[in-house]
């Protein structure tokens, strides 16, 4: 993973490094791998995981087909 620095700005490298970091998953990767997870729980989180993302892409595939709203928009962030 790479993250240029401009005009000597390591503080914002370091936001966009972490931000990269957090969308790969790497923090939630690293706690994972920090203690032993049994077996069983290990299934249970998979199980749980995976019908988070059924879920997630069925509301996708619904607000897609006009079945149900849309999700409503942030308001845009400016500087300042």
């Amino acid at each position: 993973m790479q993250v240029l620095v401009r005009d000597n700005n390591v503080d914002q490298a370091l936001r966009v490094l972490k931000k990269k970091l957090q969308r790969e998953g790497v923090f939630r990767e690293m706690k994972a791998r920090s203690a032993y997870e049994k077996p069983s729980e290990r299934r249970a989180r998979e199980k749980s995981e995976a019908i988070r993302r059924q879920r997630k892409l069925a509301r996708k595939k619904m607000q897609r087909e006009g079945l149900l709203p849309a999700p409503k928009k942030a308001a845009p962030r400016g500087r300042g």
